[in-house]
């Protein structure tokens, strides 16, 4: 039985996003698939109108570029079509120490994994409290609870999920609707490539997530309305830990597994 009526779930052309679709399609749910790539888009809408009969819209945009985002915005306001589930999903990672790496695309970064975030939420929130339903998944990552040299912005785009996430949930508080943050570790995802990010074959195979997985914890854990998910044993101490170590003791910390890594 679906737990949500129809979903807009962002990033879904690949990763954890394509997860989502495919996890909430199979339970009745239509979807609304939103990215930069139609073509896979267009072929996973194919794949799930197939296999589960669902509704499929498909939404090619760049949500990092606010003209070709406010579309998306438009389509989650519209009351006439209402969403109840939006998964802000869609993120990058850059690598490289920050002093180093192209401030345009540092910014770029912000626009996708904090912007996004705000204005696609803005646009869901509204009708979804008027209704007095609706659930809304922010993806962040363990990122947000320790330093990350080399990943300086994304670490803190991440944060900037979290705290956002935590408030609105504690806003909603008696309004049907809920908001939680989904937290993954290491995730086996084409994130790592694209990001350039070299250093993921020194990660242990038993930190690696798969995307089914942290896809179904974080939709198990919006739909019983929690502030917060982290998939993963592991990763759960980690973050556990990781709020209760202060500055400076953290960042050495984190360096030693760094370096024990590399």
């Amino acid at each position: 039985m679906s737990r949500w009526s129809t979903a807009l779930v962002t990033g879904a052309s690949s990763g954890i996003g394509t997860s989502f679709a495919r996890l909430l399609a199979a339970e009745g749910t239509d979807l609304i698939v939103v990215a930069r790539d139609v073509d896979r888009l267009e072929a996973l809408a194919s794949e799930l109108r197939g296999a589960h009969g669902v509704q499929v819209e498909v939404m090619a945009s760049d949500l990092s570029a606010p003209v070709s985002r406010e579309m998306v915005e438009h389509r989650l306001a519209d009351r006439s079509r209402p969403v109840d589930l939006l998964i802000n999903n869609a993120g990058f990672g850059t690598s490289g120490p920050f002093v180093n790496l192209p401030v345009a695309r540092e910014e770029q970064q912000v626009q996708l994994n904090v912007v996004a975030v705000l204005r696609l939420t803005a646009a869901a929130l509204a009708p979804m409290v008027e209704r007095g339903r609706g659930t809304v998944v922010n993806v962040a990552s363990v990122a947000a609870f320790v330093p990350v040299p080399g990943s300086a912005t994304y670490a803190a785009t991440k944060a900037f999920v979290c705290s956002f996430t935590d408030s609105l949930h504690d806003e909603l508080a008696g309004t049907g609707v809920t908001a939680t943050a989904s937290i993954p570790g290491f995730t086996r995802t084409e994130f790592q490539a694209r990001s350039d990010w070299t250093e993921q074959d020194n990660v242990p195979e038993a930190a690696w997530l798969s995307p089914d997985d942290v896809a179904r914890a974080t939709l198990d854990g919006a739909a019983r309305g929690r502030a917060r998910v982290v998939p993963g044993a592991g990763y759960k101490a980690l973050v556990g830990m990781a709020q209760m170590v202060p500055g400076a003791p953290k960042r050495w910390l984190t360096g030693q597994v760094r370096r024990l890594a590399g």
